[in-house]
């Protein structure tokens, strides 16, 4: 539990409770039940976020398949339709004089 060992939880407990009067101890769980509470409410809100952006990932990547293929298929027509340019010959200057 949090890198701690069992013995390490227990000496820990036991100096809180020769430490904290007994008079304060219903405080004393009043907050660790409120930080309790705030921590699962902390997990479940990042877990529900990390689910959202799944299902947003999930969604987009058909979207990026199907660009792709499109932009594939419309660079395949267009390297079909225009034919590689011919070479023009140079008219030679002394023809032009003519």
């Amino acid at each position: 539990m949090f890198g701690i060992s069992w013995a390490e939880f227990l000496v820990i407990l036991f100096v809180a409770v020769l430490v904290v009067p007994a008079r304060l101890w219903p405080d004393v769980a009043r907050f660790l039940a409120r930080m309790v509470k705030f921590v699962r409410s902390m997990v479940w809100k990042i877990t529900d976020a990390s689910e959202n952006i799944k299902q947003q990932i999930e969604l987009e990547q058909p979207v990026d398949e199907m660009l792709k293929k499109t932009t594939d298929e419309i660079l395949d027509t267009f390297s079909t339709v225009i034919p590689k340019q011919k070479k023009i010959r140079k008219i030679s200057k002394k023809k032009v004089a003519k």
